[in-house]
Formats: structure tokens, sequence, C-alpha cells
């Protein structure tokens, strides 16, 4: 029992004393002066660095203001027109032929179509099969969005079939090809009925299927807005189109010569003069190779005495140095490849050294994408042509003719139309030594004179509309209005008055 006590009273030594609880009035008063300290120290700091903040960055801002340079505001796109409301007859689908340019006028003359009938577009297929074998799409050269959009006033355009008349799913399509160089009676009268058969028609070819004359201004009018302002390139087009003439305007003023000798134009035409016989021999096989070419048998000299052959690259050097053209003279080559290559344009390239193509202005690797799709290398060309100082033509074909068009739209921008006949009987003459150099000039400047692309009426032979003028190389109704018709084209065009 002592021992028990002595452990018990050894260990009660060792406890701490015990803890005198305070008083919770005591505990509140520090819990409150803590939280009132505490508060005040936040208010300090937050108006401290707002003084710093204020200081340093309005310093900042004030210091980068000295160097800036105000930014523009980026334009707004234009409000979109409000769509047509209309009730659609039917749906038109439309494969194009042809080259770029014949391809660009059939688009034009189907949107015209769809709305004469009041017909539901679907975006046109471009012509994959041709001699140019170019696998382009619409949307690989022209800008879709923008061509349904800014046309959604007058047509509705789907960008593609719907699945359920897909041949794909079984439905049979009606198919046909127009009447060439027909009036708004033929597509009222005997095309328009058959959408109350057919939901859907095809049409499987569309060049020069409407006619250049003898339309409502209003179906005109409507052409040349599908033409200058609803076909608009590809943004990645446009920006290799707006480099190339931005490189050449820095280096002065240019012609751009459309050098249409090329190997489909010589095959198909028959045009050999100027050619080795292994030359000629290899475009008459190029030609009855394609079974669609109905013309074999050409002679080459008769039609050459008809202008019916593009000029070779060694008359063309000829007919530019006798129209007045210096050698410093920068000459853009807006074509393809050239029959012959080099060795064709030796001649040409001597007489202007300043020859120069797209290949030699741009990087390989910015063409690279656009290689192997002559369509999308056809549109540089014809950006280029529009933009160029003076456009010279060497064959009347469909880029000839759209660009013709395009630059008496901006203002009737030099365009030297070549006379042809009169030109081979002209370079006949000079290479026999009938003619002089002096002799030879006069005569082709005086033959030339006139054909500069200015203000001009349209030539109309009605029964024979393939030898007319075309309507996308001079849209008259669409180059005028008011009284400046009459100042344009005189009194004979009233009737374009609107």
């Amino acid at each position: 029992m002592e021992v028990r006590s002595e452990s018990t009273q050894a260990r009660s030594d060792k406890l701490p004393p015990p803890v005198v609880p305070k008083p919770r009035v005591q505990v509140w008063f520090v819990r409150v002066c803590s939280s009132i300290l505490v508060w005040t120290c936040l208010v300090q700091l937050f108006a401290a660095g707002e003084l710093w903040h204020t200081r340093i960055f309005t310093g900042l801002t004030n210091q980068i203001s000295r160097f800036s340079v105000p930014v523009e505001p980026v334009p707004l796109p234009p409000p979109l027109p409000p769509p047509r409301n209309y009730t659609s007859n039917g749906i038109l689908l439309v494969s194009c032929n042809g080259g770029l340019n014949q391809m660009r006028s059939a688009i034009c003359d189907m949107v015209t179509v769809a709305r004469l009938l009041n017909l539901t577009l679907v975006v046109p297929e471009l012509d994959k099969t041709s001699f140019w074998a170019d696998p382009s799409g619409f949307e690989d050269i022209f800008d879709v969005r923008h061509f349904i959009d800014s046309l959604r006033d007058e047509v509705r355009i789907l960008r593609r079939l719907p699945k359920r008349y897909s041949r794909k799913y079984g439905y049979q399509m009606f198919e046909m090809p127009p009447v060439s160089w027909s009036d708004e009676n033929y597509y009222l009268k005997q095309v328009l009925p058959l959408f109350s058969k057919h939901k859907v028609v095809h049409f499987n070819r569309t060049d020069t299927r409407l006619a250049n004359n003898g339309l409502p201004l209003a179906l005109q009018w409507l052409r040349c807005r599908v033409n200058f302002q609803g076909l608009k390139f590809t943004p990645q087009l446009e920006a290799l189109g707006a480099k190339l003439v931005r490189i050449l305007q820095q280096r002065g003023p240019f012609v751009a010569l459309h050098l249409r000798y090329e190997m489909d134009m010589l095959a198909f035409s028959g045009c050999t003069h100027g050619c080795s016989e292994e030359e000629a021999e290899e475009l008459k096989k190029m030609r009855y190779t394609y079974p669609w070419w109905r013309e074999k048998e050409i002679v080459s000299e008769e039609r050459r005495a008809q202008g019916l052959c593009p000029l070779t690259p060694e008359e063309v050097a000829l007919v530019l140095k006798a129209l007045g053209f210096e050698k410093n003279t920068q000459i853009y080559i807006a074509a393809g490849e050239i029959y012959g290559s080099e060795h064709r344009l030796s001649v040409l390239r001597e007489a202007f050294p300043r020859i120069v193509k797209k290949e030699m202005l741009l990087e390989s690797a910015e063409l690279q994408q656009f290689q192997n799709h002559s369509s999308q290398m056809a549109a540089l060309d014809f950006m280029v042509s529009v933009a160029s100082n003076t456009f010279i033509p060497t064959y009347d074909g469909n880029m000839a003719k759209v660009v013709e068009g395009h630059r008496r739209y901006l203002g009737f921008k030099k365009t030297i139309l070549l006379d042809r006949k009169k030109l081979v009987e002209l370079l006949d003459l000079h290479h026999n030594k009938t003619l002089t150099w002096d002799q030879f000039t006069v005569a082709v400047k005086a033959a030339h004179e006139r054909r500069t692309g200015a203000p001009t009426q349209r030539r109309v032979i009605s029964d024979k509309p393939k030898e007319e003028d075309y309507f996308y190389a001079n849209p008259q109704e669409c180059l005028c209005e008011g009284t400046n018709c009459h100042e344009l084209f005189g009194h004979r065009n009233s009737n374009l008055t609107h």
C-alpha cells in the first residue's frame, strides 16, 4: 500500500499543470481583432497593386501607341441578297463539256435557263473526260459558296443532287443535249414540259446552247451577272493569280499573248504550217485517236488561207514588230505547253527577250498543287490576261473571246484582235519579197486600226449563229446604261437602254 502511494505520487509530480480555460469573450475579441488586421492589410495591398498596375500598364500602353500603326477596321462582307421565293418546276443537272472558258460560258447560260424555267439548279459538273483529262471539280476552280449565295435572289442552287434522284438509288434520269443557239421559246415550249414528266432533267452537253441575240434584256443581264460577279475563282487561285499580276506590274507594262500554238489546237484544226513531216503526221494521228472529232481529213494550207489557223510563233514575232512593239516589251505567254517547246519559241524570244511564263515567275512549289490540272492553270492565265495592259490572242478560241468580253466590261481595255486571214496574205507577200518591211508594217497597222476592243455592236447573222459575234466576247447589253448606250453604240442600239 505504501509503495503504490509513492508511485502514484511520483507520477502526479510529472504531469503538467492544468490549463485554465479562457473566457469566451476574450476568444471572440482576439478573433475579431485578427480579422480586422488581415482585411486592413489586404485592402492596403490591393490599393498599392492597383496603383502599380495603372502606372506600369499606362506607361507601357503609351509607349506601344507611339510606335503602333492604327489598324483599319476589316470591312464586313456585303449582305446577301434575299433568296427568291418561287415554286420550282424541277431540278436541272448539267454536265459541262470543253475547256475552262467554254465551260464558264456554259455555266452562265445554264443559270439563265434555270431562271427562265423556274428550276432548281445543281452545281454544274465539269468535264473530266475530254482531251485535257482534268479531274478538277467545280469547287476546285470556282468559289462554290459565293456562286450559290450571290445568285440566290435569282436561282435556287444545290451543291449536289439529292440522293433519292441518284442513279445509285435506281433513279432513271432523263438525259438530253439542248439544241445549240436556242432562244427562250425553245426552252419554254420544248424543254419545260419535260419537267412535268421527269422531276430531274440532265443536260449532257452545254456548249453554246443559248442564242447570242434575240433574248430579253433581263436574261442577257443575268448572263453577265453570273459571268462577271457570280463566278469567282477559289481563294487559292485568286491569291496566286494576284501575285502573278503583281510581279508583272512591278516590272512595268506587259502584253498578255495568248499563243494558242498547242498540240490539241493544231491537231483538231489540222493546221500544220511550219511543222515538219513527222510533226504533221503526229498531229494527224492524234486527230484520228478521238472519235468525237468529226473532221479527219483537213488540208492545212486551205484552212490557213481562210484565216482558220493560229499564227505560228515565228509569224507572231513579225506581226508584233510590225504593230510597233519594241524589243524590250514585256510579254507574258498565256498558254500551256507550246508545240515544239522552246525550239519553236526561239525566233519570238530573240525578237522579244523579255518573254515570261508563269513557270518562270513563280516557285515550283507554288504551282505544284495546280500541276496536271489544265483548267486551274488556265485560270491563272485568264486572270493575268484580263489584267494585262494589252491582250493579243493569236486564235479566236473560247479563252480569247471570254477574256475579250471581260476587258470590254472593265472599260474597253486594249485588246488587239488579229485579222488572221489578212495577216496570212501579208505575211506570204512579205516572205516572197513582194512587200518590203516598211510596206508590210504599214499594211499590218492599217488592218488593225479598228480592231482594238473599242465599243462596237455585235455582228448578227440570224441563220448562221456560229459565224456571228459571240455574246461573251461583246456583251454589249451589259456595257452601258441609259443615254451612255447611244454614245457608245449609236442610235441603232436604242433598244439596249435600261
